[in-house]
């Protein structure tokens, strides 16, 4: 905002001694962003305020660093806070040089106050972003990527706009920027097309309540300082389209559909005034076309379309496995664009939860790290790391340590952000916990609050400490649990690290960490009947962290194993001790615990999950050493061994599957079916199968009997 209006709020409470005292925030109330954050201040400060304490927001012109002590220069989205501790009672300053930052501050002064900080204690500070683009991939339910019920089953919570105004409000508080809304073909619901008008198959009435929908959720978007983008996937259109007019749904490179889409592109980005940008994604329904022509269309058809819109937008061109650096760099350099383009590149492809170390990008299908995509660093565009969850939907994770060192590991000059999502689960409806009394939230981003706060604010800023999830978790539960709750979580939530970085997967199916499966294999292993990641599979099968090695190599190499690689028995060993140090402190929790009903059962039970997970990983490692061993050297103690860890791996299965049978349902998913007794390829249009780990019981002891039947691979004399 330019200027600096002052409004001032004065309150009257009574104080214990029956005096009334003037309460008083002085902000711009014709800023959005701070009518939304400052409510939250009122209510966290409420008794600060009784007090006398003040508080001024301050942003724009009326700011400068050298106003305030304490401050330095401010960068875009930062904030300062000051606190004048000279003339009680004190006063507060927030200052921030936009209208973001100085939201952002707010949210910090009523968060500090909500952990029991005090005024003259409140932490004067400047902060910048750690990193300016904080986005999440939301995967929308109609025209979607991937069909089936577990899509379906969010579309009309996806159309509510309460539903938006609370992920929306989520967003804001944990620091997120940018919100990208990603399917197959979006202008059909976005606009009538002035020259197509039957490419969208909807009723004129039908169509204002469409663009009543997007527009009020891109302008409550707006109002709390996040960016807007709608991303599809290239070469697609209508079903009503291609009736209307003779195309195919996809994959048409006819005159006629690039004039349709190009068309559109400038139609949306005029009727959505709000919207912030666009973006594409190359392959998929570009069948026959190399890399050139691809960047060829997009410039035909998006860039061309940007250009002849009434105002400039921003623009997301995804790196993926058919495109080519060297072809995009050309492009980006002829369109001379306004914005610095957002390039997303998938951070060990469709597995982020897995190492911090970057050990295979989308644009690779053999394991190096395509790194032309910032070498020689980019001048007109940005990477953002895609850190998609293929392995974490229905139990709850947060682990802040690896957050932290995934930043700090991954920043370089050529990166200014992230983007968080998954392609297979939208956030909205929760439809794997049994409905019932332990059911004290709406929507399945409240469950997994803890996943978005962790990533949301370590994104902003990277120093942020675990006082603050500690704080949270006391706020949810009460004030001794917190700093176990998150210790536990921490611990647990290792679990699909260690088996994402051991068991290396690609794209979405290679690997399904939360279940053990592994529903489509692309690291050159024949096809199983079952999902499940047996015995063998899981012996044969390369890390993809470098550091880890495999369990053949181990065994043929024990006496010279390089010792600055993690062995598979050293990463039972770490995943056994963390496993049973999150369980020892579920016990201890719900021994101490006033009571212990809804959400905080529901989380205690989560981190049970992932912590017997984490011992039958633990299990399956060794037995893998043993059998491997075993059959290299016809040693019958090792085919014991093998044995003995599997039957205890059965176990602790088992006791999964009574944690999890008490809180959840069988659960749509879009997995191959775990029994398909035909082939395991993938289908885009499947029929939804439901999960459940209880399904995969039989397969757990099937390894027993692998172990049981195998033979040593050498000539033992015996024959």
């Amino acid at each position: 905002m330019s200027t600096y209006r002052v409004i001032r709020f004065l309150f009257a409470a009574a104080l214990a001694s029956g005096t009334a005292v003037g309460q008083t925030i002085e902000f711009d109330a014709e800023s959005p962003m701070l009518r939304f954050a400052i409510p939250m201040l009122q209510e966290a400060a409420s008794e600060l305020l009784a007090q006398g304490v003040s508080i001024s927001v301050i942003s724009g012109e009326g700011f400068t660093a050298e106003t305030y002590g304490g401050c330095r220069e401010i960068g875009p989205e930062g904030f300062c806070i000051y606190v004048d501790n000279d003339h009680p009672p004190h006063h507060i300053y927030v200052g921030a040089s936009e209208e973001i930052g100085a939201m952002y501050g707010v949210l910090d002064v009523a968060e500090q106050v909500r952990m029991g900080v005090s005024p003259q204690s409140i932490d004067g500070r400047t902060v910048d972003p750690e990193l300016p683009f904080r986005a999440i991939k939301f995967n929308l339910p109609w025209s979607p990527y991937r069909e089936g019920e577990a899509m379906q089953i969010h579309t009309e919570v996806s159309r509510d706009l309460d539903f938006w105004r609370g992920f929306l409000d989520m967003m804001a508080m944990n620091r997120f920027n940018v919100l990208s809304l990603w399917n197959r073909h979006p202008f059909p619901y976005m606009i009538r097309a002035t020259n197509f008008p039957e490419a969208s198959p909807f009723s004129d009435e039908e169509m204002d309540e469409w663009r009543s929908f997007w527009k009020s959720l891109f302008r409550m978007a707006k109002n709390r300082g996040i960016e807007t983008y709608i991303v599809n996937w290239n070469i697609v259109v209508s079903e009503s389209f291609a009736s209307a007019y003779g195309a195919r749904e996809d994959n048409d490179t006819s005159d006629l559909v690039r004039r349709y889409t190009r068309e559109s592109i400038t139609q949306v980005i005029n009727e959505y005034e709000d919207l912030t940008g666009v973006g594409v994604t190359l392959a998929d329904w570009m069948v026959g076309m190399t890399p050139a022509e691809r960047e060829e269309w997009i410039e035909d058809t998006f860039i061309d379309g940007m250009k002849a819109a009434d105002r400039p937008v921003k623009f997301i061109h995804r790196s993926v496995l058919s495109g080519s650096a060297e072809d995009m760099r050309t492009l980006l350099d002829r369109a001379n664009l306004p914005f610095p383009t957002h390039v997303e590149v998938k951070f060990n492809w469709s597995h982020g939860l897995s190492s911090p170390k970057l050990a295979l990008t989308h644009a690779s299908t053999t394991g190096e790290i395509n790194t032309r995509f910032w070498d020689p660093k980019p001048l007109n565009y940005n990477i953002e790391w895609m850190i998609r969850n293929e392995d974490a939907f229905i139990l709850r994770w947060g682990e802040p340590d690896f957050v932290r060192e995934h930043i700090g590991t991954n920043m370089a000059d050529f990166v200014d952000g992230y983007f968080i999502g998954s392609e297979n689960y939208i956030p909205a409806v929760d439809y794997s916990h049994r409905p019932g009394e332990h059911r004290e939230w709406e929507y399945a981003f409240e469950k997994q609050w803890l996943y978005y706060m962790v990533w949301g604010r370590l994104l902003f800023d990277r120093e942020t400490p675990d006082d603050v999830f500690v704080s949270e978790f006391n706020r949810r539960h009460g004030s001794s649990l917190g700093a176990d709750l998150l210790n536990a979580f921490r611990l647990a939530s290792r679990m699909p690290l260690r088996l994402a970085s051991f068991h290396a997967g690609t794209w979405d199916y290679t690997l399904y960490s939360e279940g053990f499966l592994s529903p489509f294999t692309s690291m050159g292993l024949s096809d199983s009947l079952s999902s499940f990641i047996s015995i063998d599979e899981f012996i044969n099968h390369k890390p993809l962290d470098p550091d880890l090695i495999s369990i053949p190599e181990f065994v043929r190499s024990k006496s010279s194993v390089d010792s600055r690689l993690i062995t598979p028995l050293q990463l039972a060993d770490a995943s056994e001790k963390d496993s049973r140090e999150a369980l020892a402190i579920v016990d201890s929790v719900r021994r101490r615990a006033a009571t212990v009903s809804g959400a905080l059962d529901c989380e205690l039970a989560d981190i049970e999950a992932w912590g017997h997970l984490g011992l039958y990983l633990a299990d399956k490692l060794r037995a893998g050493v043993a059998l491997e061993t075993y059959r290299e050297t016809g040693a019958e103690s090792e085919k014991r061994a093998a044995v003995s860890a599997l039957t205890i791996g059965v176990d602790h299965w088992d006791n999964l599957v009574r944690v999890t049978d008490a809180h959840y349902q069988e659960t749509p998913y879009m997995l191959f079916s775990p029994y398909n007794e035909n082939t395991n390829r993938p289908r885009y249009k499947s029929d939804a199968i439901t999960f459940s780990w209880k399904k995969f019981a039989p397969q757990v002891s099937l390894d027993i009997e692998i172990a049981e039947e195998a033979r040593p691979n050498v000539d033992d004399g015996r024959q």
